[in-house]
């Protein structure tokens, strides 16, 4: 299959994210009881970072897959499998071993205890892992996703807003636990209850251009619709606290139907970030900043905990009764994603590179091109010839009735002298032979408007680390 363009303003939003995700925990880890509640309406916005990493994963597979073909499926649910299962299974076994030696904070009293207590640890992720299930729900749905892309073409429109009403419906049912006790305490790990972030993420890949236009002609407007849907979930919040009634439900819960608007807010506000980061113009530190964030984001979601808990049991709760928790908590979240960062760039360079790191291992000196980033951290998702972000999805060479399908609404702008608004510059696609034509409905997304498109994350945004790493 012919190689996509890259999309690095997308790889841009992924440390973004990772800080969002690493913020989440640290504030629940450190936050003194004293400060509930403004940590809990602070959580009630942050919580946005696994919306955006469910949103950005599926539209960097539908980006990179949108030619999935039958014979193609073993391979690309292997390389889903490495991506995101191989991860899973070992950060699991990671953290389950992390409790009870390092910090000794559990114990079993057989073998038996052992392996159920580890079985269901697998069952519903450690902490921040269950993304990866909701992510592999997606992987193991992706055809059907594809097939309904297909038939709905022309109304992409009414599929987002069936979505925006199913996602409406399911987080009412949560959040009110309408659905009984026993989904309630899977919710987070159903992967229907993030429908709207899911076929959302799919119908962008299909309309990149008109998306990046739209996006980047309303700049204004959006910033200020994401800034008042923030202003009224917190209304809400502050209206149920202040009331102390239980009739409008927990006030901070993440499934609350107040804060959907504020998500799709901060997704495309997210978007523009990417934008502004990877503009030729950027200082040099920045650009290189980026690259290391978006190499590492698989690996600051998968590694983070380990800081953090082991912060806050080995006299990091004690050290912080010395400082406000306005000063401790910003420090605890820069040691848990710098550290994050470190952890990962090593593990890269050993033979366990792939399952601890989500990145194909490289060498300890490697000369790294000053602008995106090459190599993939997943939060699901790939990179480089190998890669399924840049093969699988690709164009077919003949999809469209004799002949290739002219480019989009996007411009092809030199990287050197990008005027204010303006589309990164897109880079050179790696080559791989293109698939025999199909008879299925042309599903290709409009040109990209930035170089790099790695079907990485997950994690991001995960999520996708298997092939240059593959979520």
């Amino acid at each position: 299959m012919a190689a996509r363009q890259r999309l690095d303003h997308i790889d841009a939003m992924r440390p973004l994210k990772q800080m969002g995700v690493v913020s989440t925990h640290t504030i629940v880890a450190f936050t003194p009881v004293t400060a509930l509640v403004f940590s809990n309406a602070t959580l009630l916005l942050l919580h946005v970072s696994r919306e955006a990493f469910f949103a950005i994963s599926a539209c960097m597979l539908t980006y990179a897959y949108s030619g999935l073909k039958r014979d193609t499926m073993r391979k690309f649910y292997w390389r889903r499998f490495v991506s995101v299962g191989i991860p899973y299974l070992v950060w699991n076994l990671i953290y389950f071993v992390w409790f009870i030696y390092p910090l000794h904070q559990n114990s079993y009293d057989s073998a038996g205890s052992v392996f159920f207590h580890f079985v269901r640890q697998l069952e519903v992720g450690y902490d921040q892992l269950y993304f990866l299930i909701v992510i592999a729900e997606f992987y193991v749905a992706f055809p059907l996703v594809l097939w309904v892309l297909r038939k709905t073409r022309g109304h992409h429109a009414l599929l987002v807003g069936a979505a925006l009403v199913l996602q409406v419906f399911f987080t009412i049912g949560v959040h009110w636990n309408l659905f009984g006790y026993r989904v309630g305490e899977y919710a987070q790990q159903i992967g229907p209850f993030y429908v709207l972030y899911l076929v959302g993420g799919a119908v962008v890949a299909c309309h990149l251009s008109e998306f990046h236009d739209w996006v980047m002609s309303h700049k204004a407007l959006i910033v200020f619709l994401t800034v008042a849907a923030a202003v009224a979930a917190e209304a809400v919040y502050f209206l149920t606290k202040g009331s102390g009634s239980t009739a409008l439900g927990d006030a901070a819960d993440p499934f609350h139907p107040s804060v959907i608007p504020f998500n799709v807010g901060v997704i495309c506000c997210g978007y523009l970030a990417g934008m502004w980061l990877v503009r030729p113009e950027r200082r040099q530190w920045i650009r290189k900043a980026t690259r290391v964030g978006s190499d590492d984001s698989y690996g600051i979601f998968l590694a983070q905990m380990l800081f953090i808990t082991a912060l806050a049991l080995w006299g990091g709760r004690d050290f912080a009764k010395a400082l406000p928790f306005y000063v401790w908590i910003p420090l605890s979240i820069a040691f848990a994603y710098f550290g994050s960062i470190v952890l990962t760039e090593l593990l890269a360079r050993t033979p366990l590179a792939m399952p601890v790191a989500g990145r194909k291992q490289i060498p300890w000196r490697t000369p790294r091109p000053d602008g995106s980033a090459q190599t993939g951290s997943v939060q699901a998702e790939s990179a480089q010839a190998e890669s399924g972000a840049r093969q699988a999805g690709s164009r077919q060479a003949g999809a469209r009735q004799g002949g290739a399908r002219q480019g989009g609404s996007h411009r092809k702008v030199a990287t050197g002298a990008v005027p204010a608004g303006a589309v990164p510059a897109l880079s050179a696609p790696v080559g791989a032979a293109a698939a025999p034509p199909s008879a299925a409905p042309d599903l290709t997304p409009a040109p990209a408007p930035a170089p790099a498109a790695r079907d990485r994350e997950s994690t991001t945004l995960a999520a996708t680390a298997c092939d240059q790493n593959g979520a």
